[in-house]
């Protein structure tokens, strides 16, 4: 029984110290504006960078207002000289609260979906 218990302890710890050596999809990085930010005005376009490259293809991103409507621009890109940075376009926009919606196939295959919002004060 003691034998069990040594090896299960061991186990456990070497899984916490050991890093992992990678994730297995891509995740975000930073974003552009934050997740949660508060404006005073709306940027020009919504700027995403993850961890790993995106096929440009099968990678989107879009801006939503609160009563369900795309308010983006449309014009998704992955950057030329980067491509783990996505981007989309937006007018100028409202005060109010908007979602920024993404779904991105990276390099090794794996799809990631996801979302977060901002806000944009009255000035």
């Amino acid at each position: 029984m003691r034998r069990t218990v040594w090896f299960g302890l061991t186990l456990l710890i070497l899984l916490l110290v050991v890093p992992g050596t990678s994730w297995p999809h891509a995740y975000l990085v930073k974003s552009s504006p934050a997740r949660r930010a508060t404006l005073s005005g709306a940027p020009a376009r919504v700027m995403l960078w993850f961890n790993e490259r995106l096929e440009a293809q099968f990678s989107q991103a879009s801006v939503w207002n609160t009563k369900g409507q795309q308010v983006d621009g449309g014009d998704v890109q992955v950057d030329p000289d980067d491509a783990k940075k996505l981007s989309v376009g937006i007018p100028t926009l409202p005060a109010g609260t908007y979602t920024v919606k993404y779904r991105v196939l990276s390099v090794d295959g794996h799809i990631v979906e996801s979302e977060f919002p901002f806000t944009v004060r009255s000035q």
